[in-house]
């Protein structure tokens, strides 16, 4: 078996185990922060599939301002002070230990490798596979073909962070 395939089983395994920790944790902190693992291995899957502007949008949008998002809302809720001691994970902080130090290696041996994979057979050429996906055709394809989907998209964003604020405001008598 190869390094590639080894590396992908291993990015695998941790985005399954992060999801199912995600939807079994019953700490909705601990859920939010298993949830940060798994959009870091999907970051991992588009910096080798050769996406390298997706990858970082899948950190800075999701694993930053979307799940900080979801962070004030839970703290604003009270919902991390929902938990029961009975069903406690004991060996938690050693999974979470183990998990990053895999993550950690695999990012470290896409690094020693220069991160860079073949060309996908689509492409005709180099410089056809560097402009597909880069900086400037997704923003011209953004503000143009999608623009509308863009600006509903943050409008349900708005609206859901104004309705968590109207949920939990304090009813001044």
């Amino acid at each position: 078996m190869n390094p590639e395939t080894i590396i992908f089983f291993l990015l695998a395994a941790t985005a399954i185990f992060s999801a199912a920790m995600m939807l079994l944790s019953k700490n909705a902190v601990h859920s939010a922060l298993w949830l940060v693992l798994n959009f870091a291995v999907v970051a991992l899957f588009f910096l080798w599939l050769g996406a390298p502007f997706i990858a970082m949008v899948q950190v800075t949008v999701y694993a930053g301002a979307i799940m900080v998002l979801f962070l004030f809302v839970i703290m604003l809720l009270g919902a991390e002070l929902v938990q029961d001691e009975r069903n406690v994970l004991r060996r938690q902080p050693w999974w979470a230990m183990l998990l990053a130090a895999v993550f950690l290696g695999v990012v470290g041996m896409f690094f020693l490798s220069n991160g860079v994979g073949p060309l996908p057979p689509a492409f005709a050429d180099e410089a056809a596979a560097r402009a597909f996906g880069s900086p400037t055709e997704i923003g011209l394809a953004l503000f143009t073909q999608y623009s509308l989907p863009f600006e509903v998209t943050s409008f349900l964003l708005l609206v859901g962070m104004i309705g968590a604020v109207v949920l939990t405001r304090d009813e001044k008598k």
